[in-house]
């Protein structure tokens, strides 16, 4: 009877109870928090080639340490992981179908950045001096793009995914003429 007592007693419960669920996290996290250490290492002032050197020893730690995650964790520990880590990113995922209004202000907000970053260089070239070169309104213009993506919708990533399949074929269902 002793023995069906310490099996039912060292039965797995719920992976985030034990140790090793911990462990993978701590070690997850420290994976990732590791990448810091570059810019803190140029902001000390190490040399360009000590950084390199820390970014390569860096690079391989970080892909060693997510395989040492997945080994301490094992299957069901990171099957929860992932759940956790991805369950908060979907989310994020934008609407599938949106009105016609938030669609037209994604559609601006999606080409305005294309537009300014292609006509930047004749711009400068034309008229030197026209556009402030401010790092800030890039960034902007970047954050403007990656947005876009949220206020066009989920089924305007599949548009933009067609243009990329050869054999897509266009089906209007809105604009039938019958």
């Amino acid at each position: 009877m002793a023995s069906l007592e310490t099996a039912a007693s060292d039965a797995p419960g719920p992976a985030s109870a034990g140790w090793r669920f911990k462990l993978g996290i701590a070690l997850f996290a420290i994976a990732f928090l590791i990448w810091l250490a570059i810019p803190l290492a140029a902001a000390l002032g190490v040399s360009a080639s000590r950084i390199a050197g820390l970014t390569g020893t860096i690079f391989v730690a970080n892909k060693l340490m997510l395989l040492a995650v997945i080994a301490i964790l094992g299957k069901s520990g990171f099957q929860q992981l992932k759940g956790m880590v991805f369950g908060r990113v979907a989310k994020l995922a934008p609407d599938a179908v949106v009105g016609a209004t938030r669609y037209r202000i994604g559609l601006v907000m999606f080409c305005l950045p294309i537009l300014t970053a292609w006509l930047e260089p004749y711009l400068d070239t034309i008229w030197p001096g026209l556009r402030p070169n401010l790092w800030q309104a890039q960034l902007l213009g970047d954050f403007m793009f990656v947005a876009s993506f949220f206020v066009l919708g989920g089924n305007f990533w599949g548009k933009v995914r067609a243009l990329f399949v050869r054999t897509a074929v266009v089906v209007d269902r809105a604009g039938e003429v019958g």
